[in-house]
């Protein structure tokens, strides 16, 4: 267990700022990251159909592996707006690197927001003007311009002697494994090849993000992007650098898993003892995409029925009951085929937390896998039936 730095920080050579350029009532809507040397770079997108036009030209930016600045506004995705909102996309990185006195083609631009209005991109333009001198070293100051249905800012940091790692994301909607209306931005002062920076994220993501569910909905904006500049002048392990960037995406995870529109508890799903680890993934998001799962937690509802329900759907999986064990915030409640003697009201009293852990032992191999997710409570009804669509 790595321990994480008790007050974020930008690593060294990276700043940040935000600012109300105007594009929402109220509140931070713009947000800069910058590394003051060219930083090597990777990024994964949404895999959904319909692309934002930042993600459309984000992966053409990303060719070169080369950042040296990220761009963030929110409350407008810049989504269904055809090719006139590729041209303001790339108005926007434009605008951030004469800001900056750096390559357009090494700023690289995301949007969050309502979906199918034309991104205010003027707004964005004359916001920009004089954002460098706001440039700070706190990485929440940054996170500030990127929220929308967030209830608070997020970033983390984890240091050791030779290099810091720091995360700054935002999600809280329309969230499912394959990320969601979540950005997500990695920068370090680690010296990373951006072939093994590549790696490293795609394995972290792929062990995070990817097994986190708020509402079964995946976005049309989901970006995750890492940047290292090597300014710590130390190579890296590579091993123990995947480990330390994992832990954090993880943290992160749990982080937007409890942020999640109206949620009030985290939950964890663990799923052990499978065929192999693509089986165990199966089963975890089985469990943390149910609606009964989730609101099953909320009401601190020791419902063993709905957790063999979630499973038993996984059709064309090996499923032996006889050999399945679930457990529930420590307490095993099904067992032998059946469903073992345990104290209810104590269990309930245990499931009325902040976090709810769900523990599923296949005994069928040595597969395992975590998902993340939340609680669905009335107050995702509420957010989202009066959510703007304008």
């Amino acid at each position: 267990m790595y321990k994480f730095d008790e007050t974020p920080v930008m690593p060294k050579g990276f700043s940040c700022a935000s600012r109300n350029c105007g594009i929402k009532e109220e509140g931070d809507d713009l947000a800069l990251f910058y590394s003051e040397k060219t930083a090597e770079a990777a990024a994964v997108f949404t895999r959904n159909l319909v692309p934002g036009a930042p993600v459309i030209a984000g992966r053409e930016i990303i060719k070169k592996s080369k950042l040296q600045a990220v761009v963030v506004n929110s409350r407008v995705s810049n989504v269904g707006t055809g090719d006139e909102g590729v041209k303001r996309a790339y108005r926007m990185s434009a605008a951030a690197a004469k800001e900056l006195n750096c390559n357009e083609d090494e700023v690289i631009m995301s949007s969050t927001g309502v979906i199918a209005v034309p991104l205010p991109v003027e707004k964005i333009e004359s916001g920009l003007v004089g954002m460098k001198a706001d440039l700070c070293s706190d990485p929440l100051i940054g996170a500030s311009g990127i929220m929308t249905t967030d209830t608070y800012a997020k970033a983390i940091s984890i240091s050791c002697d030779d290099y810091t790692l720091t995360i700054v994301g935002k999600g809280s909607g329309m969230i499912e494994p394959n990320m969601a209306t979540m950005l997500v931005y990695v920068f370090t002062d680690a010296a990373v090849s951006a072939k093994d920076l590549d790696t490293v994220l795609r394995v972290g993501v792929n062990k995070s993000f990817n097994m986190l569910s708020v509402d079964t909905d995946t976005s049309t904006s989901d970006t995750v992007i890492a940047m290292a500049n090597g300014l710590s002048e130390k190579e890296v392990d590579l091993d123990e650098f995947q480990q330390r960037f994992s832990a954090a995406c993880i943290r992160m995870t749990e982080m937007l898993a409890r942020d999640g529109e109206g949620a009030t508890k985290l939950l964890k799903i663990l799923v052990e003892e499978a065929i192999d680890e693509k089986q165990a993934k199966i089963y975890a998001r089985a469990m943390v995409n149910s609606p009964l799962i989730k609101t099953m937690a909320h009401g601190c509802d020791p419902n063993i029925g709905r957790m063999l329900m979630a499973l038993g759907k996984c059709f064309d999986n090996d499923l032996d009951v006889a050999k399945l064990e679930l457990i529930v915030n420590g307490v095993t409640v099904f067992a032998d085929s059946v469903k073992t003697n345990f104290d209810e009201k104590a269990l309930r009293q245990s499931i009325d937390s902040d976090e709810v852990v769900f523990q599923v032992k296949l005994g069928l191999g040595s597969g395992e896998a975590t998902a993340y997710g939340c609680d669905l409570t009335h107050g995702y009804v509420d957010e989202n039936a009066a959510y703007y669509s304008s």
